[in-house]
């Protein structure tokens, strides 16, 4: 399927872009280069190939999950300007 100048302006329209009158030979052709892109890939037979989830079908390796810092709460909360059963008490804002 190949692109003509007019199906160009109709898409720019459509699409809210503004081409100047020199953009638009430039922009048809890489249009058309891309549709012919796609009409190669569909065009590859792909009979007898599952889809896969993920193109490499690797797992990530990953790190031990272990505590890296201590519980800091206590001194965090000493300098607080009110505190109550381990929370911070702020005013209220909604009514």
């Amino acid at each position: 399927m190949a692109l003509e100048r007019s199906d160009v302006e109709k898409i720019a329209h459509l699409a809210r872009l503004g081409l100047d009158e020199a953009d638009i030979p430039r922009t048809t052709e890489t249009l058309n280069s891309i549709l012919g892109l796609v009409d190669r890939m569909q065009a590859v037979d792909t009979d007898g190939i599952e889809p896969l989830a993920h193109p490499l079908e690797a797992t990530q390796r990953l790190r031990a999950d272990v505590v890296g810092e201590s519980n800091r709460r206590d001194a965090y909360q000493a300098i607080a300007p009110a505190v109550a059963e381990g929370l911070y008490l702020v005013p209220k804002v909604i009514e």
